[in-house]
Order: structure tokens, then sequence, then C-alpha cells
């Protein structure tokens, strides 16, 4: 356990019959940012709610900055900072009075939370709305509040689900770049996303999640590399014809996997996909690089976006 900045064992949360998580184990080190990537459903928020002690396990451990969950809740929420889904403002408050009410949270110096609140509030490009009601904001600004105030308490580690759901791409990538930051100054970032090409601006390390469980973790480029590899050719396939394209496949001992009427066929080497392209008679065919969505669909059998039953948790 010394020296981790959270560790998880055999995490199982239990929803009645229902099974959010069932055996989650991961490690986060200090100063990395450690993504879980899933559909909706998945567990993922399910996890980030145990962390910073919304909810209890139902058995297995949870270690967050060396200090049991089960025992050390309120210490734990006084050195990390969250950015839940549903930001948690206080509409009817100014954007200033919520990070001053927040630190009152804290314990902070009145004296020493204005100045820090106005100093966030620069850095998040929100000094000229201070006096502005939080209910009058876009969801732009929104999201930089609640990023804002996470940080009032100057916490060790960092809990983000879903940072940029549902904000607009300017907004996304200026979110991304903060983050960025926020990782130069060696603080743990743990965040919850679907989006992949925010996991590969964002994280050393990623878990893939799905119904309750751990696929994989690694690295971007070590889950690629590892599971499938560069290079990837996928193309359509018809109900009639796709019995002739998979024994083709099968006959060059090739590996592939199918979902719905596409077909995914890896390679570590650019030459030999080239070379199927030009075998392969479909109408859609694409030769590309290898990307995160690819490594879930293979160990998965579906996409990122698309809930399991058991719904949202």
């Amino acid at each position: 356990m010394s020296g981790l900045a959270l560790e998880a064992r055999s995490l199982v949360k239990s929803f009645g019959d229902f099974k959010a998580l069932n055996g989650v184990s991961f490690e986060v080190q200090p100063g990395e940012c450690f993504g879980l990537l899933g559909p909706n459903g998945a567990g993922k928020s399910t996890t980030l709610k145990m962390i910073y002690g919304h909810i209890q396990p139902t058995s297995g451990e949870l270690f967050v900055l060396g200090m049991n969950v089960r025992d050390a809740g309120r210490e734990i929420r006084s050195r990390i900072g969250v950015v839940p889904q549903d930001e948690g403002l206080d509409t009817e408050l100014t954007v200033l009075e919520n990070l001053l009410i927040f630190s009152k949270y804290f314990g902070i110096d009145p004296k020493i939370a204005h100045g820090r609140a106005l100093d966030l509030l620069k850095m998040m490009r929100l000094d000229e709305k201070l006096d502005d009601r939080v209910e009058n904001l876009s969801g732009g600004f929104r999201r930089r509040l609640a990023l804002a105030r996470s940080l009032m308490n100057h916490p060790e580690l960092l809990i983000l689900d879903e940072p940029t759901v549902g904000l607009d791409p300017q907004v996304r990538i200026w979110v991304w770049s903060f983050l960025q930051k926020i990782k130069e100054q060696k603080k743990t970032l743990i965040l919850t996303t679907h989006y992949m090409e925010e996991a590969e601006s964002l994280c050393d390390r990623l878990a893939f999640v799905n119904r309750g469980r751990i696929l994989a973790v690694g690295s971007p480029r070590e889950l690629i590399d590892t599971h499938l590899g560069p290079e990837m050719v996928e193309f359509e396939a018809g109900a009639n014809e796709i019995g002739y394209f998979l024994n083709r496949l099968k006959e060059k001992k090739l590996r592939y996997f199918v979902v719905g009427d596409q077909v995914y066929v890896p390679f570590h080497d650019e030459n030999q996909a080239r070379g199927l392209v030009g075998q392969i008679k479909s109408r859609r065919i694409a030769l590309r690089k290898t990307n995160l969505s690819d490594v879930f669909l293979s160990l998965a059998g579906h996409d990122l976006m698309s809930a399991p039953e058991g719904g949202e948790q």
C-alpha cells in the first residue's frame, strides 16, 4: 500500500440483486492521471462515489491516500477534490458565493478563501462572471466553476466524473488543456469518460470497465499494442456474404472480431493490412490506425456508448 494514491481490492457493490461492481481491483500511482472507461451503466460512477465516500463498498477494500474509506471518510474528503456529473452548484448564489460557501466546509480562513477564489476564477476565465448568479450561466461556464470549486482546498487527488459530458467541442478542448496544466502540478487525477480522444489526451493509464468488472488495465498505447496492434482493417459485410469473408480470413489465419455487420481485422504490419484491403471486395472497407474504441469492442463485444441491462450506475 505504501506510496499509492489509491488501491482498490476486489470491490463489490450491490444494489439489491444488481451488482454495480463485481470484484474490481486497480491501483493509482501518485501524480498520474488514471481513467475509468466504459459505457453507461458499467460501474464507473459507482467506483468514484466510493472513493469520495458517498457510498460504502458491499465488500472488498478501498484505500485513498493511504487511508481506508470505511473509517477515514472525513479525512479523505478534506484532501481530495470532486467534480461530479451533476456539478452540485447552488444556482441561486453567485459564482463567487459558491466558492466562498464551499470553502467553509474546509475551515479555510475567509480572507484566504476570498483571495484563492479570485485566483481560481481568473484561472478559469470566470473573473468577469463572479457576481453572476449560477442559474444564468451556460453549461460550459458551470463546468468551469465546478472545476474551480474542486480546487479550493488544494486537493492532493482530483476526481472528475465525465468532466466534459455535454460540452461543445471548443469548451471540451479548453477543459482538456486546463487539466493538462493540473497534471503538470503533479496532482493525481482520476476521471471517468467514454470519449476516447479524452482518454488518449489525458490518461497515463486507464482501465476498461464493463458490467461491473475490469477488462484490462494499461497505458493507451500498451492496450492497443497488447490487444490488437497499430493497424486496423474494417469492412462491412451483409448477412448473405459474411460467412464467405470470415472463411477467407480463417484460411489466411488472420485474427478478427465481428460486431453487428462490421468486421475488424487488426494488424501489426501496415503492408499486410494493405494487402488484405486489396483482396477484400467490399464497397465499405477502410485501413486506419487502431484506437481505444477498437480495444474495447474486441474485449466487450459492444461499443462504449451502449448501456448494458441494469441501468445507469
